[in-house]
């Protein structure tokens, strides 16, 4: 099939390795993809963003900065008109983003099939974390745009729900989790010498809500457990602080912050993760992180929520732990820590249900490729 790939984005995090491993997936499985988004996404390294978008979102007044992301709207649509002549697709994929509609405006005005990748409620998630001034505006663009897809790919059950929540028939509705290369993610024998010490680790950005600070503490206050370090990936606002607690608690070596390391070298480092820790996450997220560790066989400890548990199960393939309970994931990663049979068995079984789930990128492709040529025979029937 041919695809023509719309998004907004323009730094090089998360969101990037989302975009690039599934274009990669489905050119790898024999399509014709064309990718149309910012001219500075190309440019940008990886974990960071275009500088001349830094700029404009740290110093423009916030309403200002809005209106900015609506005018975008008008040299993507010329864009992506130019684009749909050239390259004539079979069908619009596009990675939904706040006050961005320029796939709905070729559906509209051509009739081109328009599916919707939808990562996360933008307008609730802007509201809360970043600031909103068009709120209702916002809100409104999100239903519409939402509404007006084709097919939409949310990457959890629980976005699934607040689209279906709208009257968005079910049967349009496919549940696209984020996914893992199994190829370049291969796992390693867990370790069973506790004599050499366990490493725990987390990977990503990293916020004051995610409760590092809390299993630094634990570092600092277990004494009767194995030798334990912690490895951190990534950068993030609340870096700084952590570091600062680390000094001050007298860690030293046992806390280790790598900062924001290049792609291939993820899974070498998250390889070496005796205990992989996902300490909190937002209630519809579908975290990358988590599918690298159980990819990995990883022992994981994550929060026991809706969005988690479509993935993991407690004592099947990760400890997952009540996170209004501030001692719950201590326990849990200090079990984890005292039985090497059950770091083993639970990483294990986590590389299995990425297998048998296909939570992998070539797995995305296959399922958006699955529902465009079943939409486009309906189609081609519906015509006769």
């Amino acid at each position: 099939m041919r695809i023509l790939y719309s998004h907004r984005v323009q730094s090089r995090d998360g969101q990037a390795v989302h975009i690039d491993e599934l274009i990669r997936a489905f050119r790898d499985a024999g399509n014709d993809v064309l990718v149309v988004g910012p001219p500075a996404y190309q440019k940008a390294e990886f974990g960071a963003e275009s500088s001349v978008l830094f700029v404009i979102r740290n110093r423009l007044p916030s309403f200002l900065y809005e209106i900015l992301e609506l005018l975008y709207n008008i040299p993507a649509a010329i864009r992506l008109k130019k684009a749909m002549k050239d390259f004539k697709p079979d069908f619009l994929y596009e990675r939904y983003n706040l006050f961005f509609f320029g796939g709905l405006v070729l559906k509209r005005l051509y009739g081109l099939p328009f599916h919707l990748e939808i990562n996360s409620p933008l307008a609730q998630e802007r509201a809360i974390h970043g600031g909103l001034v068009f709120k209702h505006l916002a809100e409104r663009l999100e239903q519409y745009n939402w509404r007006n897809a084709d097919r939409t790919y949310p990457v959890t059950g629980v976005i699934a729900d607040q689209i279906a929540a709208l009257g968005i028939s079910r049967a349009t509705i496919t549940i696209n989790q984020n996914g893992v290369d199994l190829a370049r993610y291969q796992p390693r024998a867990p370790r069973h010498a506790p004599n050499n010490g366990i490493t725990l680790g987390f990977v990503g950005f990293m916020r004051s809500w995610h409760g590092i600070d809390r299993v630094i503490s634990l570092l600092a206050e277990e004494t009767d457990a194995p030798p334990m370090k912690l490895v951190l990936v990534g950068d993030g606002p609340v870096r700084p602080e952590l570091e600062a607690q680390a000094h001050r608690l007298g860690l030293g070596e046992r806390v280790a912050f790598l900062g924001l390391v290049q792609r291939d070298r993820v899974p070498e480092i998250v390889g070496s993760f005796d205990i992989a820790l996902q300490p909190r996450v937002v209630a519809y997220a579908s975290p990358l992180k988590i599918f690298e560790y159980m990819a990995l066989g990883r022992a994981i400890v994550a929060p026991d929520q809706p969005n988690i548990r479509e993935v993991l199960s407690h004592e099947r393939n990760a400890l997952l732990f009540d996170p209004n309970d501030p001692k719950a994931m201590r326990v849990a990663i200090m079990r984890l820590a005292r039985d090497p049979e059950l770091r083993g068995r639970l990483g294990s079984a986590a590389r299995e249900q990425i297998i048998s789930r296909d939570y992998t990128w070539a797995g995305n492709a296959r399922r958006v490729l699955a529902v465009a040529k079943s939409a486009s025979n309906r189609h081609r029937i519906d015509g006769v």
